[in-house]
């Protein structure tokens, strides 16, 4: 039986025709097989080369199939690139997958009548999973992955905001042999052959007590237990010791519980959301989010200790509990994350490959991040979203 393969490659440089050359015709070497789908991410610097570039990696890597999109920051096996120029390359061998590509525009999201729309607008009715690029400017996502849910329920979709320059020209998305103009989102369905599984490091731990929401309008949080929802936060924060205060200064956030069916919550139980502000006179606490009578919240606190526990843990239990053996990985961080919050390069990709050894990867660092946590999908802040690639 034919199996699967991968090769990947991060090149550190401007645009260099040699370069790229070189780049996808030692990946394809290493891969020993054919190419069925290659991943590319690039910085903002390679925006005015794109036609060329594309092309030699679709020539000389001999791809049918070739999506990604910009990045402030590449991602590669065991190593991330936060400020110069270059791209991530990772090609795969899938004998036994059946891909379908999909553009995803706003109109769509717009005009969609429900789980059947998508399924016709894709061709798409049961994959095994999606991997998912998208333009932050352009898209609803939160809107597009809440009809995404519905039409593939409990069906894994993994994926990233593309980043690049400060400017809006400055991010795009790839798909094949140029920048795609007309598309809000890329989506790439995978059948078979091949297992899919996400890993989402949202980089929190829980402080104080779950309560029950009890007031809320939009998306304010009234009370927690009867009790002004400010105060509650008031209390939590005083609870903590002097360091873990000094630490919690721009660092509070408000977890959302994803099930109210557990007895014991804990960390990984939330949906994470920003506390947008927070008024001692009215007692009310603004969250990113739209909070619903009757769920379960409980406060969180991110650092750089919690955020690096977090994603161990998480790897360990795919690796130990789960016993997965990924052949390859796609890693998408945020742009919040790096040398920034853990004051020591290669930190994500680093533990990713600690883990499960060094293999095959590709990523960027987002705008934002796109992961499963519990049976839905969401766009995340802060998080560490994987997509890791193991024998079905």
């Amino acid at each position: 039986m034919q199996r699967n393969r991968a090769a990947s490659r991060v090149e550190i440089g401007r645009y260099e025709e040699e370069r790229v050359i070189a780049a996808a015709k030692a990946c394809r070497a290493e891969l020993d097989a054919d190419v069925s789908v290659g991943f590319v991410f690039v910085t903002a610097d390679f925006g005015a080369h794109l036609p060329e570039f594309l092309e030699l990696i679709r020539v000389y890597g001999r791809v049918p199939l070739l999506l990604g999109c910009s990045g402030s920051g590449l991602i590669g096996t065991a190593l991330e690139e936060e400020e110069e120029p270059g791209f991530s390359l990772l090609l795969l061998s899938l004998p036994r997958t059946k891909l379908t590509a999909c553009e995803i525009s706003q109109h769509q999201v717009e005009e969609s009548t429900g789980p059947g729309f998508w399924h016709m607008e894709t061709g798409v009715t049961e994959p095994d999973a999606w991997l998912v690029f998208a333009h932050p400017a352009r898209l609803a996502v939160d809107q597009w992955l809440r009809q995404w849910d519905e039409a593939y329920a409990r069906i894994p979709t993994v994926g990233g905001l593309a980043s690049g320059g400060e400017a809006a020209d400055e991010i795009f998305l790839l798909r094949d042999g140029g920048q795609v103009e007309r598309a809000d989102a890329l989506a790439l369905a995978l059948e078979g052959g091949v297992r899919v599984t996400p890993i989402v490091s949202q980089g929190c731990r829980p402080i104080g007590e779950p309560l029950t929401i009890t007031g809320a309008r939009q998306n304010l949080v009234l009370t927690l237990a009867s009790r002004p929802a400010y105060e509650v936060l008031d209390t939590v924060f005083r609870s903590l010791d002097r360091r873990e205060q000094e630490r919690a200064t721009g660092n509070l956030f408000a977890g959302l519980a994803v099930s109210e069916y557990l007895e014991d919550f804990k960390r990984g139980d939330f949906l994470i959301r920003n506390i947008l502000g927070a008024d001692p006179s009215t007692g009310v606490v603004a969250i990113g989010a739209q909070p619903r009578i009757g769920q379960t919240l409980q406060y969180q606190l991110r650092d750089r200790d919690t955020a690096d526990e977090d994603l161990r843990e998480l790897c360990h239990h795919v690796y130990e509990v789960e016993f997965t053996r990924p052949f390859a990985h796609l890693l998408f961080s945020c742009t919040g994350r790096g040398r920034g919050l853990f004051r020591i390069p290669h930190h994500d990709a680093g533990i990713l490959a600690e883990v499960f050894g060094p293999r095959p990867s590709a990523g960027f660092f987002c705008n934002g991040e796109i992961g499963p946590v519990g049976p839905r999908t969401f766009l995340h802040g802060y998080t560490a979203s994987a997509a890791l690639l193991c024998e079905p």
